[in-house]
Formats: C-alpha cells, sequence, structure tokens
C-alpha cells in the first residue's frame, strides 16, 4: 500500500510539472519573420537596399510585384518606422503611394505595388535618437 501511494504522488507530481512547463512555453514572447523575403512572401528576392541609420530599407520582387520593407538594424523596441512605395503616373508624378506605418518592434511593411512598364518610387522611414531619417528613391527600376 505504501509503494502505491508514493507511485500515485510520484505521477502526479510529474503531471504537474508537465503542464507547468507546457503553460510557460507558450508564454513566451511573440517572433517576428526573420527575413524581408519572409515578410514579403514566397518567391520575393531583394533586387535593392539602402540604409539610414538605425535601419535597412529593402526592395524585393517576384517577377510581377515590387515589395518594400524598412528592417531596424537592432529589433525589440517600437519606434515610428514605416515603409513606402508607389509606381508612377502617366504624367511622371508619384501620387498614390501605399504605406504601413506606426511604431514598430522589427520592421515596417510589406507594403507592395503591381507597376509593369513604369518607374516606382520606393522608400522609408525610421525614428532614430529623436531624429526621423527618411530616404525615398526617386524615379527607379523602371520597366
Amino acid at each position: 500500500m505504501k509503494v502505491r501511494i508514493q507511485t500515485r504522488a510520484v505521477r502526479l507530481a510529474l503531471a504537474a510539472s508537465a503542464i507547468v512547463a507546457g503553460s510557460i512555453a507558450v508564454a513566451g514572447p511573440a517572433v517576428a519573420v526573420a527575413t524581408p523575403a519572409e515578410a514579403c512572401g514566397s518567391n520575393y528576392y531583394e533586387i535593392d537596399h539602402h540604409d539610414i541609420p538605425g535601419a535597412r530599407i529593402h526592395l524585393l520582387y517576384n517577377g510581377s510585384v515590387d515589395c518594400v520593407v524598412t528592417t531596424q538594424n537592432n529589433p525589440g523596441t517600437a519606434v515610428d518606422m514605416y515603409a513606402q512605395i508607389a509606381k508612377q503616373n502617366a504624367d511622371g508624378s508619384f501620387t498614390n503611394y501605399i504605406t504601413d506605418q506606426g511604431k514598430f518592434a522589427y520592421y515596417a511593411g510589406p507594403v507592395r505595388v503591381t507597376a509593369p512598364g513604369v518607374c516606382i518610387d520606393w522608400g522609408g522611414m525610421m525614428t532614430s535618437g529623436g531624429v526621423a531619417n527618411v530616404w525615398f528613391s526617386g524615379a527607379s527600376h523602371c520597366g
């Protein structure tokens, strides 16, 4: 009888430990995607990038759609960021920007545009040290 009680106590202790361990594993922080290509989706590859203080702005392409992601160099703290892209209008201007803007701990974007036969203007921003660091390509990657 004594052995049976000890065995039951050990089983209960192991079950309780498993429940606690499982709940701890579930409570971990969310993990961001590892690469800009993962943010844009399958079959995207980087065709250009530009560095600004604290971040890198990535331009990716999948054969028909351009995608922009702005990534922090030292991720983990939410700061003001954006990723932005537009295709050129018939008159040569850029007016219809697609933007993902907010406070992000890892990256802003993805933003996408389909622009066959025309130029795009792509860029991004990250606030670093109280300064908004902004860059835009101007008309580029035409065709």
